[in-house]
């Protein structure tokens, strides 16, 4: 039986298409409101699937503030109900469900305390997998980018190249995440999952930065002349809160499923290059 991969528009679901082709059918919100029960039920009772990878989410931080309604339905409800009747699902939520106040890597059993909509949201629906699932795998990520849709790094090459300067935080601390290598992870996983294994991962690539920091290294590797300048968020106001240090420990996921992870920067020079943007 092959997997159904939920959000397959997206950039995770993207890399996830171009790893596992043929072993998965892949659908987006067109294909399947994952928010409708009834619809959710009907699907899973047409075919059948060995589970679900749901990359599906309502991601617009600063937007979910005015329409926690929208960030309710695709972020919690549509995981209860693809882990009712998925059975099986590795769900993919956020470091947002984190404030943000250690100063050490988050472990997985760390108290969450969001302090955003799209944080609290993300929070109920792996409540709600948890609770729902026969078999549950949920990896917490971060910074996510890759060749396709709107991301961090392409806002900045275009950027970089319409501008001679560009302000940008360096006092929010995480660690960038290229989908490729989270979606090879969920590919690697995926034979070792137990029937009835329920728990929770993290998963970024390795090494710690500001936006700021990741910004430099875009611009540099990408061979741009535009001048990056470190700014405090209260310098850039945002609707939504954000963590100010969201680094996720990753040992767990390396132990349980012997997964390698390489430094971001590492990944982010290979991006560029595939995108054709390293000089």
């Amino acid at each position: 039986m092959m997997w159904l991969v939920t959000g397959a528009d997206g950039q995770l679901g993207t890399e996830l298409k171009r790893l596992l082709g043929d072993d998965a059918v892949y659908v987006d919100r067109a294909e399947l409101d994952i928010s409708d029960e009834n619809a959710v039920k009907r699907f899973f009772e047409i075919r059948s699937f060995r589970g679900v990878i749901n990359c599906a989410a309502y991601t617009a931080v600063d937007k979910a503030e005015d329409e926690p309604e929208a960030a309710e339905l695709a972020n919690h409800l549509g995981a209860k109900w693809l882990a009712k009747y998925g059975k099986c699902i590795i769900h993919i939520s956020t470091d947002y469900v984190f404030d943000g106040i250690h100063h050490i890597p988050y472990v997985e059993d760390d108290m969450t305390n969001p302090v955003s909509v799209y944080g609290k949201t993300k929070l109920e629906g792996e409540q709600a997998v948890m609770a729902h699932a026969d078999t549950a795998v949920i990896i917490r990520t971060a910074w996510v980018y890759c060749a396709h849709g709107n991301n961090f790094v392409k806002t900045m090459l275009r950027l970089g190249k319409e501008r001679q300067s560009l302000n940008v935080v360096y006092d929010q601390i995480g660690s960038p995440t290229f989908a490729g290598d989270l979606a090879a992870a969920i590919v690697a996983i995926l034979p070792q999952i137990r029937s009835g294994q329920k728990a929770v991962y993290h998963y970024t690539n390795e090494g710690v930065c500001s936006w700021y920091d990741f910004a430099v290294a875009i611009t540099e590797i990408a061979g741009l002349s535009c001048e990056v300048n470190p700014i405090g968020s209260d310098g850039y106001p945002t609707k939504a809160k954000r963590p100010y240090y969201s680094v996720l420990n990753k040992a767990k996921i390396r132990r349980d499923f012997n997964v390698k992870i390489r430094h971001w920067r590492e990944a982010l020079a290979d991006v560029l290059k595939q995108m054709g943007e390293s000089k």
